[in-house]
């Protein structure tokens, strides 16, 4: 108790000017130049990182997976979320000149083309990700933590009023090589559509049949069914054919 009893006195009898300079001794704190720590944008930096974190945590745990029952895409939205967010926030001062900037969005188009083919749905949700990343990096002095906080649940939860309420269906296809060549005639539609049923265990809304070969009596059918139904989906057959029941 003396000894802080002893500085508060001491700060006391300081002069305006000393008191100054003790406030600013982050500034005497520097390497080559450059600021050591900043306080006060460190400080920003770690609770926008702790809030974008946990919002995008809240959509692609508890919305994306949960619905979609789709773990490939999970760890890349997390990274491409918290790159994002860096990327924005330490380079929100500084000045990008047109030549950089448009490199930079050759280099992600250049990484993008190369991949394999994105569902549109997880394209939806990258650019979800990739958009409170943003809004989270780049939202200004003028903007309150209370606004900010409200425009990150506004988006989690309209992405749970229409994953979860509003049960918009997601279909899916199956392609596969079916055997049974006399259920493909136009009258056998029910007994096909029956037989694939009870054969995959999936609740087949649809089927569309691409391909029929007489010389080996087998036809390549497409199978469409709803992904975020209440029931979990069952895995595909292996190799995406029906095995034969001879």
């Amino acid at each position: 108790m003396n000894e802080t009893k002893t500085v508060i006195d001491t700060i006391k009898n300081l002069s305006p000017a000393e008191i100054a300079e003790l406030a600013d001794w982050e500034e005497h704190l520097r390497f080559l130049g450059i600021k050591i720590i900043n306080v006060g944008d460190f400080t920003e930096l770690l609770v926008r990182l702790a809030l974008n974190l946990f919002v995008s945590f809240l959509v692609v745990h508890y919305i994306y997976a949960q619905n979609s029952r789709r773990k490939d895409f999970y760890f890349s939205f997390l990274s491409v979320g918290t790159v994002v967010f860096l990327l924005s926030f330490l380079l929100n001062s500084v000045k990008l000149e047109l030549g950089f900037a448009l490199g930079l969005f050759a280099i992600f188009g250049i990484i993008r083309y190369r991949t394999d083919a994105i569902p549109i749905k997880e394209m939806t949700y990258l650019f979800i990700v990739i958009g409170i990343s943003v809004i989270n990096a780049l939202a200004n002095k003028k903007v309150s933590y209370v606004e900010l906080i409200f425009t990150n649940a506004a988006i989690v939860g309209g992405l749970w009023l229409l994953e979860k309420r509003l049960m918009l269906k997601q279909e899916g296809s199956i392609r596969l090589i079916y055997e049974k060549i006399e259920n493909i005639h136009d009258n056998n539609k029910e007994a096909l559509l029956a037989d694939l049923k009870t054969r995959t265990g999936i609740n087949i809304k649809r089927y569309e049949i691409q391909k029929i070969d007489f010389l080996k009596d087998v036809a390549d059918i497409t199978l469409y069914f709803n992904v975020n139904g209440k029931n979990e989906v069952p895995q595909p057959p292996p190799n995406n054919k029906i095995a034969s029941d001879k």
